[in-house]
């Protein structure tokens, strides 16, 4: 064997799973398709700006059991400078007004009290029902590290969190928030405008959101992406990690139901004695490995679970500095174009001035986010997507500007990112940037890291996890680690 663990994808979940399996004795390899460590956690230059694709904000960016995962990977440091939102968002709604979602609980409960003094009583429920889910305690160990001890504790510590979990666990936020009986038109109006913006979207997730604000938990990280995963592939590499970019596998090679090796898109064959899937589900299951192990639970996974619309990005570069008030606006707009896409709920636009190391000196950074359905994209020609891209940009500097007007003549470098740019750069399926969407229906389910039939094969990122992102990613490769150090028979160490 060339190495004990050949790991299959360089982002947030590879490189957690390549720390976690270094500092436990295994000599790991990441085989990453792109040049860089990150996946969809990057970001790239256009004439001396930076546009950022991923972190907006980070939950355990202070304290807990992610904020030690951070830690541990190096991925935050006693340099990295956390930045707390006063705003979770501001939604500018049709009719021209403000409705601002406020990091703080206590501080939106008073602000929705002085906009619907009549509707009081309901939404103390509401701001109640968010505080009682921040006595949730996040699970430190994986499953089969837990005891009765753990348990009780558990149990013991997050029991207002688990009583609001069994009422609402079900429910969507459409539902949860028809439920509550709001007698204001224009507050109904707003907070459903959050419901109709998700479809299904489990009412647990939309309660947990503001908890880790409130907490000053959820923090953007300065710098932003690039410095966040450069800083885990450079503890990475000092542990005595191999990173080799450009190495994209094509096939998971398998000999007596056990997994020993990959190939490489080159023809090259790399063995070990353990391979790690840690990129897309998909093409993991139905490409690497021909469909021939796909469980019942993946299937259905794939069959019923909805995925995360992909994303159009249009980053800008303005020649000088522009003040807002708030960091992120959600422009709720639906029905209005942007190139061929007709937008379910509108767009969002962030503004990076609390960013020095992103905004250069004397300029602006902002960028524009939209849902646009993968079936727009699939099947355009090379002079289709140009022209597309062309139209985007047209679109999105209007809408830029009738937002900003002080934008206007100052727009130096647009830049537009697909689906197709994100396909093409990290192989997501169906451009489903966080995987599978959480809803009311499998907020609590969870894919297993273990394939039937193939020993020494195992998952790990945020496909494994409804909601995705970057935490559970780098949680998934502590726990794949603590699986193997357990079967291995070795004791399991951070440090």
């Amino acid at each position: 064997m060339e190495k004990d663990v050949i790991i299959i994808g360089g982002g947030v979940a590879g490189l957690s799973a390549g720390i976690y399996g270094q500092l436990n004795g295994y000599n790991t390899e990441i085989l990453e398709m792109h040049s860089l460590p990150g996946g969809q956690c990057t970001a790239w230059k256009r004439k001396g700006y930076t546009f950022d694709y991923c972190i907006h904000w980070l939950v355990g960016s202070a304290h807990g059991a992610f904020h030690d995962i951070w830690k541990e990977t190096g991925a935050l440091n006693k340099e990295t400078v956390i930045v707390d939102p006063e705003t979770y968002v501001t939604m500018r709604m049709p009719d021209g007004e403000d409705f601002i979602i406020y990091s703080d609980i206590d501080r939106w409960e008073q602000y929705l009290v002085d906009m619907a003094p009549g509707d009081r009583k309901p939404i103390a429920r509401m701001c109640n029902d968010m505080r009682k889910m921040g006595t949730m305690q996040l699970f430190e160990k994986p499953s089969f590290k837990r005891n009765l001890l753990d348990l009780a504790s558990f149990i013991w510590k997050s029991g207002p969190a688990l009583r609001t979990y069994m009422k609402y666990g079900k429910k969507s936020v459409d539902e949860y928030f028809e439920k509550l009986g709001f007698e204001s038109k224009v507050l109904k109006e707003r907070l459903l405008g959050i419901g109709s913006a998700m479809e299904d979207f489990s009412a647990i997730a939309f309660l947990f959101v503001l908890v880790w604000f409130s907490q000053k938990n959820a923090g953007y990280p300065v710098g932003g992406s690039m410095p966040f995963t450069m800083r885990m592939a450079e503890k990475y590499k000092s542990l005595g990690g191999t990173f080799t970019g450009r190495a994209r596998v094509e096939k998971i090679i398998s000999h007596e139901n056990k997994a020993v090796g990959v190939r490489l898109t080159d023809g090259t064959i790399r063995y070990a004695k353990y391979i790690i899937g840690a990129c897309d589900l998909h093409a993991l299951m139905y490409d690497m490995l021909d469909g021939k192990y796909v469980t019942p639970q993946i299937k259905k996974a794939f069959t019923e679970w909805p995925l995360f619309t992909p994303l159009v990005q249009v980053s800008f570069g303005i020649d000088r500095p522009i003040e807002s008030e708030f960091h992120t606006y959600q422009v709720i707009a639906p029905g209005e174009v942007i190139g061929h896409t007709s937008l379910s709920t509108g767009y969002g636009v962030s503004n990076y001035n609390h960013d020095p190391e992103i905004t250069p000196e004397g300029k602006c950074v902002m960028k524009m986010l939209f849902d646009s359905p993968i079936d727009l994209w699939e099947n355009m020609d090379k002079e289709e997507y140009q022209r597309e891209k062309e139209n985007i940009a047209a679109d999105a500097c209007k809408k830029l500007e009738k937002l900003y007007p002080d934008v206007k003549g100052h727009i130096e470098v647009v830049d537009v990112a697909t689906p197709l740019t994100d396909i093409k750069y990290t192989g997501v399926w169906k451009g489903a940037y966080e995987g599978f969407m959480p809803t009311s229906k499998n907020m609590t389910k969870s894919i297993k890291h273990t394939v039937k039939g193939l020993d020494n094969f195992y998952l790990t990122g945020q496909w494994l996890f409804p909601g995705g992102g970057l935490p559970p990613s780098a949680q998934s490769g502590k726990w794949l680690f603590q699986w193997i150090t357990k079967k291995d028979k070795k004791k399991f160490r951070t440090a």
